[in-house]
């Protein structure tokens, strides 16, 4: 596929389109101290945005047994809850997914959000007509992994190489690398510039604005 002419492009949600990162790194942060745990540093914390939640809570915190998982859950979610009706877009992406809709690609998401969690933030943005589909991690092989995309895809009747993935993780730009995928990094997200930059991507822009740029030149 050449880097013009992508029939879906697929969004990760939180640190991509949804300014979420410093909530999510207070809530994983908030519930490790909740249980008495060790406290992982922001820069662990986000470093797990984007996976599927018990394994960013395995990976940010491997000192917590599997019986505190459920109870870290819980404690994670009441933190999250307490600033999720605050989170706003990044300035800039509503036009951005305005420009999109009028080109002939379709828009779908891949997020580390469960199912819940995605239906409850498309709602509160009034998104959910601007996505043709979606894959959230409590419904199959989370990020990296590359069945997402590959899920998408076929949904679509499209291949993985006709896919353009935008996402603020190395988890998102690994995902799309297993899929066949292209992929764009943002690095005004969880991970910066010097991680994403080891994962393959057609380019690394640090601005919503030059975010808008890249993809209308490839839809």
């Amino acid at each position: 596929m050449t880097e013009a002419g992508y029939k879906v492009v697929v969004f990760d949600w939180d640190g991509t389109l949804i300014d979420s990162t410093a909530a999510i790194v207070a809530a994983i942060r908030g519930a490790a101290a909740d249980l008495g745990l060790e406290v992982p540093s922001r820069e662990q914390a986000s470093h797990v945005i984007g996976l599927g939640l018990r394994d960013a809570i395995r990976t940010a915190v491997p000192t917590i047994r599997a019986d505190q998982e459920s109870a870290f859950i819980e404690r994670y979610k009441v933190h999250f809850f307490q600033r999720d009706p605050y989170l706003q877009p990044f300035d800039g992406i509503v036009e951005v997914l305005d420009a999109l809709a009028r080109t002939t690609s379709w828009l779908a998401i891949a997020t580390g959000k469960s199912r819940v969690g995605l239906d409850r933030a498309l709602q509160q943005t009034g998104w959910k007509e601007r996505f043709i589909t979606s894959r959230c991690a409590d419904e199959g092989s989370p990020k990296p992994a590359p069945w997402m995309l590959q899920d998408i895809c076929a949904e679509l009747g499209v291949a993985t190489s006709e896919a353009l993935m935008i996402g603020d993780t190395t988890h998102d730009l690994g995902m799309a690398r297993r899929a066949g995928s292209a992929a764009i990094g943002v690095s005004y997200g969880a991970h910066p510039r010097s991680a994403l930059g080891g994962e393959p991507a057609l380019v690394l822009v640090d601005t919503v604005a030059q975010l808008r740029v890249e993809l209308l030149a490839r839809v």
